[in-house]
């Protein structure tokens, strides 16, 4: 055998030299960020194409219409037609109204359900598919469906007249007419947002409950222990969610009562559709949107600035 030539270091045997020569190189390396950029754009530009003309295009507009610059009328003239309007401020009154009262009650049967729903009860996922039913049927269809249940000489109150009851003015009398809308959109909301606090309950550990129970905690003991406060986040997400839904409820207002009677159903969001389509004053209806984006995002605010937490 030769020896090695001077200055060189060898090391392991010749088979081992071999076996590390014939082995191909590493090429996993982590791609470099630029690329990364290019393989993601094209998956990426849809999406954003799609933002831009569906959310940042209309907004612009909006605005444009409804502080007009230049012209003779002042940039704030519509905000002020809109602060004077008594139909504006009606409808915002009807709007907090119904959110204050519909959301405590969506969250609260929403809690209820994904708790109930997470238990060992015989036919769970019949229940469950029930429930989620009327999420694949358009809140329009619901809405008709509906129209047809409520009306005067409808099935209810058919079957309240069966069983000796006065028949009720679901859509005729303003407290009831705005309670059948808060039936229609909790109809398709509640089990919506069960969802997310179902996925919420399946993520907190067993040995949690399981430890309780050897300490002698019940089932409320539990669920005010354990399962609410490990809800924290998916039930700050549903409250905000909902909030922000129920402040654009449309299609039931349209559906159902048109606004009526006597305004008591005049939603903000049905208002603005009203001043637009109905009456052609686009810059007022756009001067309304924008207070109701104001107003939503301040209740927003609100809502993260008195729940518990930092995060």
């Amino acid at each position: 055998m030769s020896a090695p030539a001077p200055g060189t270091v060898q090391t392991g045997d010749p088979a081992t030299r071999k076996s590390r020569a014939a082995t191909p190189p590493d090429r996993s390396r982590p791609r470099s960020r630029t690329g990364g950029w290019r393989v993601a754009i094209p998956f990426l530009l849809p999406a954003i194409v799609l933002l831009l003309l569906l959310r940042l295009v209309p907004t612009v507009a909006a605005i444009s219409e409804a502080v007009p610059v230049g012209g003779e009328r002042s940039p704030w003239s519509n905000f002020a037609y809109i602060f004077s309007d008594p139909s504006f401020w009606n409808a915002v009154r009807v709007t907090l109204l119904f959110a204050v009262i519909i959301n405590p009650i969506q969250i609260a049967l929403a809690l209820a359900l994904a708790v109930l729903l997470t238990k060992r009860l015989p036919f769970v996922g019949l229940w469950r598919t029930l429930i989620l039913l009327p999420i694949a049927v358009p809140q329009v269809v619901s809405a008709i469906v509906w129209l047809v249940l409520l009306r005067p000489d409808g099935p209810l109150n058919g079957v309240a007249t069966a069983l000796g009851l006065p028949p009720v003015p679901w859509l005729t009398e303003p407290a009831w007419a705005l309670t059948s809308i808060m039936i229609v959109c909790s109809w398709v909301g509640v089990g919506y947002w069960m969802t997310f606090l179902v996925t919420g309950i399946r993520e907190i550990p067993d040995s949690l409950y399981e430890a309780s129970s050897l300490d002698g905690a019940g089932g409320w003991r539990q669920f005010w222990s354990i399962t609410l406060p490990s809800l924290r986040r998916p039930l700050l997400f549903v409250l905000v969610a909902d909030t922000v839904s129920n402040f654009l409820v449309f299609a039931p207002v349209r559906v159902l009562t048109q606004g009526g009677p006597q305004g008591s159903t005049d939603l903000i969001m049905y208002n603005i559709s009203d001043r637009a389509y109905t009456l052609g004053d686009t810059q007022a209806a756009s001067a309304a949107t924008l207070v109701l984006i104001v107003i939503v995002v301040a209740v927003v605010a609100v809502q993260f600035r008195l729940l518990p937490g930092k995060d």
